[in-house]
């Protein structure tokens, strides 16, 4: 199994990183089980959540929230609330 991973804007910013791959298993499958597996395996992903905050996710291109089941073979993206004006 393995979990394409896409960081933007500000998350990207904050950890250098715009995409990794995530070939461990992590429990829940769920996009909050791989937050919290993104946490313990990159700390500068466990900074930047803290200064970011609540983050959206994209699992296959489609919104997700953190109760989504993340399917082997998925691309997840993580990206900072937009706000405009």
């Amino acid at each position: 199994m393995t979990i394409h991973v896409r960081l933007f804007a500000s998350l990207r910013e904050r950890t250098g990183i715009d995409h990794l791959q995530v070939s461990e298993a992590f429990e829940p499958a769920t996009v909050a089980g791989l937050k919290a597996h993104l946490c313990v395996i990159n700390p500068m992903f466990a900074e930047a959540l803290k200064d970011v905050g609540r983050l959206r996710a994209a699992v296959n291109h489609d919104m997700a929230e953190d109760d989504t089941i993340v399917p082997p073979a998925a691309e997840v993206a993580f990206f900072p609330p937009v706000t405009g004006g």
